[in-house]
């Protein structure tokens, strides 16, 4: 039986390329702004603290579909 260690240890912690390009995305254009995103079988649920932020994604869905490079529905939520 493997230990804790050895199955954390691989475990692929690293981040699917559309959360990491949709975090990017808003860091480079909203001064270092935090979201969280969780990935589902077909949509992405982008979330965040500030309804103007959420707000202000809204308007620019379409440049972050193309940066993400997916044809999955993003969803926007507060919270």
């Amino acid at each position: 039986m493997d230990g804790l260690g050895d199955i954390l240890g691989r475990k692929d912690f690293d981040q699917p390329p559309e959360v990491r390009a949709i975090k990017d995305y808003v860091r480079r254009y909203y001064n270092d702004a935090e979201v969280n995103v969780k990935v589902q079988p077909h949509a992405l649920v982008v979330s965040a603290r500030s309804a103007a932020l959420i707000g202000s994604l809204r308007m620019h869905l379409p440049k972050i579909q193309e940066a993400a490079q997916t044809d999955k529905r993003i969803l926007l939520r507060v919270g």
